[in-house]
């Protein structure tokens, strides 16, 4: 069953507070999840989506002024569930030691990708508004700020500024490359998928030790 927390949603007209008015907020949300994973984003309209919902156009107007109002709000829906899952993950390599750090992390990446054929349709069918291309672009930041403090914490690397450039720059190569994996597979092209961890690896990690395993090194 969806969930009925609130997370900061862009586009609303209004942000609901009562819980029967969060519900249906959601359920507009969830109807146009499956209208774009099924149908593609061409397919959401505020009509579409209130019939999916079976609610009321005039409800639907109350926290979407128009259709692009609703993309927006289900962009910043997906971008939320990232957030968390990126947090998920720093949470569990706290507890856990990963002799493959990146490995386990684009694992998770690409497990998400996956089970979400709406993102999928929304990332990959249409160009994004201005508001959704920088919030996109935050959780890049908040990926790659994730990254560095995973590779410090299991002992692969030092916290420097080179390293969270790096991870900057491996979270921006790694967007494309799923982008372009999820483009030509829904279930990830297999061949795209096993060269970014191969591409990952050979540059977050030291370049003389790059070809070697990645087993994390002693700090002492």
């Amino acid at each position: 069953m969806p969930s009925t927390d609130q997370p900061d949603l862009l586009g609303l007209r209004r942000t609901p507070t009562q819980r029967r008015s969060l519900e249906r907020l959601h359920r507009a949300l969830d109807a146009a999840d499956r209208l774009v994973a099924a149908e593609g984003v061409d397919a959401l309209t505020t009509t579409t989506v209130a019939r999916e919902a079976d609610i009321s156009v005039g409800s639907l107007y109350q926290y979407f002024p128009d259709r692009e109002a609703i993309i927006t709000a289900l962009a910043s829906r997906y971008l939320a569930g990232f957030d968390e899952l990126v947090e998920q993950v720093v949470e569990a390599a706290s507890r856990e030691i990963w002799p493959d750090p990146i490995g386990v992390v684009l694992d998770a990446f690409v497990a998400r990708w996956r089970s979400e054929p709406g993102y999928r349709a929304l990332w990959l069918g249409s160009q994004l508004p201005p508001q959704l291309v920088e919030a996109d672009r935050d959780n890049n930041r908040l990926i790659a700020d994730a990254a560095r403090r995973i590779l410090v914490g299991q002992g692969h690397l030092p916290d420097t500024p080179e390293l969270a450039r790096r991870c900057w720059v491996a979270v921006l190569c790694c967007d494309a490359l799923l982008r372009e994996a999820f483009r030509a597979d829904p279930e990830g092209d297999p061949e795209l998928l096993a060269e970014a961890g191969v591409v990952l690896r050979g540059y977050l990690l030291d370049p003389a030790d790059a070809s070697a395993d990645p087993s994390p090194k002693d700090p002492r």
